[in-house]
């Protein structure tokens, strides 16, 4: 059957196929579900797949289907899941969401086929794909790469004179001479919808391994007629996939070495690519300065001029025009204009620090609101409290916010001046400009420019070493000053 005309560049389907169980990952979690740069395996596949905008989208699920089937459905809400059935085989995926796409309308033009575990793979190279699909007016096109050491792939087998496609021979069936062919299936096809439809009701299960082959299309279109080619790619990254947890990692890391190229070619500075990792969903401005070992997940963002590093993990967290990260561990937070964090610092989801502020080292913050110029410089606690502008609070206190039943709320004013080691015990409220003093623990609401101190009379025993530490170095020093 000859491929029929479309007028429209994007594809009528893109079928993703995720039905496999992975059982090399040996994991719980389903395969495709494994993240890589932030983003499950098969979320990238449907970001590139989108990018297409292709008229449908199915995804092929069958191991652990409800749970693949809901992380798809968090992703895209429109996708049409397809169950693979029990016959085996990637043919037979194919055409299980062929038949439930044309249960709703049939298609006509050009299908997509890809997979849920190449999480590398670009919009743009599927673009070239259905571009040079639709052009030529094949009836199949197959995505190759070329290989420096093919073993173990299928190889291509081309027509000497014009280029085409005649099959693709695997590599335990492959003679001598094929075997020193490098260029090699992806599996990522481009069909003609009714040729594919067609072929589709030809393929068997005849064969070693008892499964309806994809590949077999290729030859039943050709001797139909039609023209099979090939879109060879140099980037053969783009056409891996990840089977167990070493290949995962491997793909981990090159997925993050294109991000933070990426990004340092627009204008960010990485001083250590290496030991910098970057979620594909994170946010960087120009003129970003990022120090070794750092580690940006989830949606955080960083303005323009900021600083973070070294050897910081943070997750979620907005951070300002020139503010500096240092040495922290944060998730959820939000670090103001000029603001200054760490070293050795922990700050926990609902940390608002406000513009020129300062969390120092060994402190650890959650649920709080800091004013703006406001410091809590070192050894410190501070949950469930709001803190004023330009209030600085002293070294060691914290906020006694949980009474072993229920949290409570600290609200300390604006221009307080906090002695060290100052326990606040929640609920309570510090008036603005108050002050207290060293030790002090505070039980009740401080008015506005007080000062509260918690006074216990200093007693001196003297000689008290002497008579009750006889013999020990403390002695023997106090004895001489005696």
């Amino acid at each position: 059957m000859s491929p029929q005309n479309t007028n429209s560049s994007n594809p009528a389907a893109v079928i993703v196929l995720a039905a496999g169980a992975g059982t090399r990952m040996k994991s719980r979690l389903p395969k495709i579900l494994h993240p890589i740069g932030g983003i499950s395996m098969v979320g990238h596949a449907l970001a590139a797949a989108h990018g297409l905008n292709p008229e449908r989208l199915a995804v092929v699920v069958r191991f652990e289907r409800d749970q693949v089937a809901a992380h798809i459905a968090q992703l895209d809400p429109k996708a049409l899941i397809v169950d693979q059935d029990e016959i085996p085989g990637t043919g037979r995926a194919v055409q299980a969401a062929l038949e439930a796409l044309d249960a709703e309308n049939e298609i006509e033009g050009t299908v997509v086929v890809t997979y849920g575990d190449v999480p590398l793979l670009t919009t743009e190279l599927l673009e070239e794909l259905t571009a040079t699909h639709q052009k030529d007016n094949n009836a199949v096109t197959v995505l190759t790469a070329v290989l420096d050491d093919a073993t173990g792939y299928g190889r291509i087998l081309r027509d000497a004179t014009d280029g085409t496609v005649l099959g693709i021979r695997e590599h335990k069936d492959a003679s001598d001479a094929e075997r020193g062919i490098k260029e090699i299936n992806s599996g990522i096809y481009a069909f003609d919808a009714a040729v594919l439809r067609e072929a589709l009701k030809s393929v068997t299960t005849d064969n070693n391994q008892g499964e309806m082959y994809l590949t077999d299309v290729l030859g039943l279109a050709r001797n139909d007629g039609g023209r099979v080619a090939a879109v060879a790619t140099a980037d053969r990254w783009q056409v891996e996939g990840a089977n167990d947890r070493v290949q995962l990692a491997t793909l981990g890391a090159e997925h993050n070495r294109r991000i933070v190229e990426s990004w340092m070619r627009r204008g960010v500075t990485v001083i250590d690519p290496a030991t910098t990792w970057i979620d594909s969903t994170v946010e960087l401005d120009e003129d970003v300065t990022i120090l070794p070992g750092t580690q940006l997940h989830g949606k955080t963002t960083v303005a323009r001029d900021a600083v973070v590093g070294p050897d910081s993990t943070l997750t979620d967290v907005q951070i300002a025009e020139r503010a500096e990260v240092t040495r922290t561990h944060g998730s959820g937070a939000v670090i103001g204009e000029g603001a200054h964090v760490g070293p050795f610092t922990y700050l926990r989801p609902g940390t608002v620090l406000g513009a020129d502020g300062k969390i120092g080292a060994f402190y650890e913050t959650k649920n709080v609101t800091i004013g703006r110029g406001s410091k809590l410089s070192h050894l410190g606690y501070a949950g469930d409290a709001e803190i004023g502008e330009d209030t600085n609070i002293g070294c060691g206190n914290i906020t006694a916010n949980y009474d072993g039943v229920n949290k409570h709320r600290t609200v300390i004013g604006s221009g307080v001046r906090t002695g060290s080691n100052t326990v606040f015990v929640a609920p309570v409220t510090v008036g603005d400009g108050a002050f207290t003093g060293a030790g002090a623990i505070v039980r009740k609401d401080v008015p506005a420019g007080a000062l509260t101190l918690s006074v216990a009379p200093q007693r001196n025993d003297e000689g008290w070493t002497e008579t009750h530490r006889p013999g020990s170095i403390s002695a023997a020093a106090a004895g001489k000053s005696n």
